[in-house]
């Protein structure tokens, strides 16, 4: 795993290869250093490899050397995940584009990055009324003491008044920011920020040092959706970022929730355009809410599954053949497999994507494995 670390950064530095055409890299060769390795030919059968693409990955490959890289990329950025490390959040994985380096600070906790702890993310206008500001408040702080993570994006507005009303609960919350880890923006939340690294997570795609450009904001929306089970938008107006990330939501599948507005307002212009298009509205009643929430299948969920036949494969390591014979054609939940195998959770996470690459185990929605 630890050399497959420095691939997947590799090939992040090749311009004109972006997290879907890694996705299909990997999914073609199994892992990124056998693609590394591949001929021009081989890689031009990769769906999305046209002349050019090819042109730059020939120049540019010969000048990196993946494990050379790795160490001196560690140095200024010491603490980061690739998919195939077992920390990485597992509700990512099923997005079409998850990004190759996610790099992190503050307080990890491995039950939200396994998918077991529940996160929904709060998303909405810059400039909310005092409306969306009261409501924000008020979810957050509601969904901090029933055992929600709150996601968003440390934006000014809804973004800041859903992370400090989480914390304030005594809940954990998570930052996904469009600069580096250690870049604060806007600059006025510093203060915010030192407390999200005490009592949660702070998130990028972008490595340190990496200031504020435009063009990141929207990009990492869709990890602020793919990280979640459901996204909840407070106010948001028709030309709002917001709306991205629930476009993300449906997307990925997740469950998409609106606070309703005046008609006439600016701000809930967009959240109105959501309820047309089929998004629930959020109602006064906050218990409906969380118990929507709580009604969306969870990956810790029980499934019952016929008994495996077992596979004998003679060179498989000892753990990977223990979490192998547990698993049948039929779906089985992460926690089963932890549970029927009696291994820790992350020594099983990481038997999963072993046995993903080689090609023996599907993973489905929800943190569900069969196989193949």
């Amino acid at each position: 795993m630890a050399v497959e670390r420095g691939y997947w950064l590799a090939w992040s530095q090749i311009s004109g290869i972006g997290p879907v055409l890694l996705q299909r890299l990997q999914q073609h060769f199994g892992t990124l250093q056998a693609a590394w390795e591949a001929s021009p030919a081989q890689l031009e059968t990769v769906e999305g490899f046209g002349f050019q693409t090819l042109q730059k990955v020939v120049q540019q490959r010969s000048r990196l050397h993946p494990e050379q890289l790795l160490i001196q990329h560690q140095e200024q950025n010491p603490n980061f995940w690739t998919p195939v490390d077992p920390e990485y959040p597992r509700l990512l994985l099923e997005i079409p584009s998850p990004p190759p380096l996610l790099y992190f600070r503050g307080e990890v906790e491995l039950r939200e990055n396994l998918g077991e702890t529940p996160l929904v993310a709060i998303v909405g206008t810059r400039q909310p009324s005092e409306y969306g500001i009261r409501w924000t408040r008020q979810i957050s702080t509601a969904l901090a003491k029933n055992g929600f993570t709150v996601v968003s994006g440390l934006a000014e507005g809804i973004d800041t008044e859903s992370h400090a009303a989480a914390l304030k609960a005594g809940g954990r919350t998570i930052a996904v920011l469009g600069t580096g880890v250690d870049v604060i923006y806007p600059a006025k939340n510093q203060q915010l920020y030192k407390q999200i690294l005490t009592a949660g997570l702070v998130l990028s795609e972008y490595p340190s040092k990496t200031p504020p450009e435009r063009a990141q904001f929207p990009r990492r929306n869709r990890i602020i959706a793919g990280l979640s089970r459901a996204v909840l938008v407070m106010e948001a107006p028709l030309k709002s970022g917001a709306l991205i990330t629930a476009n993300y939501g449906n997307e990925f599948g997740r469950d998409v929730y609106v606070l309703p507005g005046r008609v006439d307002d600016y701000p809930s212009q967009g959240c109105l355009k959501l309820l047309s298009q089929g998004a629930a509205p959020i109602l006064k009643e906050l218990d409906e809410l969380l118990r929507m929430l709580g009604a969306i299948p969870k990956i810790d969920s029980v499934s019952v599954s016929p008994e495996p036949q077992q596979l004998i494969l003679p060179d498989l390591p000892p753990e990977l053949q223990q979490v192998i014979n547990v698993i049948s054609s039929e779906s089985l939940a992460f926690d089963m497999i932890i549970q029927q195998t009696g291994m820790p959770a992350s020594v099983v996470s990481s038997a999963l994507l072993q046995l993903e690459l080689m090609g023996l185990v599907l993973q489905k929605p929800g943190m569900k494995y069969q196989r193949k």
